[in-house]
């Protein structure tokens, strides 16, 4: 396959394995990600968001000649509230994990809320959306823009993207596992923030605490705005009393700073109306926030973080059969796949490197071994 720009697809694969194998931060793999696009599919603006992979709730966003930052938070609502064509969520259960908006709507774009209310606006006509997915977990989405005087995406760029969705999705979580692996401790690090918010994501309060969370979450002395993933949980705490979310829903995230330091956000609605005011409480993630997150990041199966988990705590391989119900041979099986996801060589390493620090206990609370029942 030849894209529009004249790169092939396998040179489109290559540069993105090369790219996903370099060590990154997530805003400089999104960088990477966008400029390696751009050669086979050429586009005018676009937009990465990270998201949770236990809630999809939005953590981060990374823009290049897109929409402004004040749009974010009516983008976030859009989202997690809507009903619009090619919500990430929907892309991310597809069979295709990218899809372009005008061959979505027929056409016509204005059928799109966000597109009618925040694209056109800004000059911006077709979008190409694609869903970054492993088999793990859904960690993000990426938005390439074209200006409202370019030709549509056509089906053979949605295919082209769709194609190499897989790899765009695994730099990605390589580069939000960098970050959750160097996150520091924080000489604030037992404050829990209180944030009041209005139901048009604009802050009404915030304490101390709070308001050191928040420059911790922005990217700069000089951005004022809402953090996304704070915008994104107020979201989804109105969509629940709203109805538009089951009440098991957790409005909750995981997120990672620019410094390094991993908090959890979680939010509530004070009322029932469509003017309810939203509490959202931020605070360093504990060991068992970050359970999923580490997990998830190294595509560890509920096996396989059940035989960690042991490993963990000095068990043999007999021992570790025994609890699970399996056989030795299962269990190596096991810790080879383990040994290969999290690149390791020795039950040691293997400890050191998932339980870092002082977070040993976060498998055993989010993820209790199970021995009856088993599963091979």
């Amino acid at each position: 396959m030849v894209a529009m720009g004249g790169v092939t697809a396998e040179h489109l694969v290559d540069d993105l394995d090369r790219l996903l194998h370099r060590s990154h931060d997530v805003r400089e793999f999104s960088r990477g990600a966008a400029r390696a696009l751009a050669r086979a599919v050429p586009f005018d603006g676009s937009c990465v968001v990270t998201m949770d992979p236990a809630t999809s709730l939005p953590t981060g966003e990374f823009i290049e000649n897109g929409l402004p930052e004040q749009a974010s938070a009516r983008m976030a609502e859009n989202e997690i509230g809507g009903q619009d064509f090619n919500r990430f969520t929907i892309l991310g259960r597809s069979d295709e994990h990218a899809a372009g908006l005008s061959a979505a709507t027929g056409g016509d774009l204005n059928l799109s809320e966000r597109h009618r209310e925040l694209k056109q606006p800004h000059g911006f006509g077709d979008e190409l959306r694609v869903a970054l997915v492993t088999d793990s977990a859904m960690w993000g989405g990426m938005t390439l823009l074209r200006a409202s005087d370019r030709e549509p995406f056509t089906p053979s760029d949605a295919a082209l993207v769709s194609s190499v969705s897989r790899y765009l999705a695994e730099g990605l979580r390589r580069a939000m596992l960098h970050a959750a692996l160097l996150g520091v401790s924080h000489e604030h690090e037992e404050s829990a923030g209180l944030l009041l918010m209005a139901s048009d994501s604009s802050i009404i309060h915030a304490d101390e605490a709070a308001e050191r969370w928040l420059a911790e979450l922005r990217e700069s002395e000089q951005d004022e705005q809402v953090p996304a993933v704070v915008r994104a949980v107020a979201a989804l705490a109105h969509s629940i009393v709203s109805g538009q979310h089951p009440s098991t829903v957790m409005a909750r995230a995981r997120v990672s700073t620019p410094s390094g330091t991993l908090l959890l956000v979680r939010g509530s609605t004070l009322g029932d109306g469509d003017d309810a005011q939203t509490a959202v409480i931020i605070e360093p993630a504990r060991p068992h926030d970050l359970a999923p997150l580490i997990a998830d990041a190294f595509a560890l199966t509920e096996r396989e973080r059940a035989v960690t988990q042991l490993v963990a705590q000095g068990l043999s391989t007999n021992a570790i059969g025994a609890r699970l119900h399996i056989s030795p041979w299962t269990v190596q099986d096991h810790l080879k796949s383990i040994f290969e996801k999290v690149d390791v060589d020795t039950r040691g390493e293997l400890v050191s490197r998932v339980f870092f620090k002082h977070y040993v206990p976060r498998l055993v609370r989010e993820h209790p071994v199970i021995t009856r029942n088993p599963l091979h």
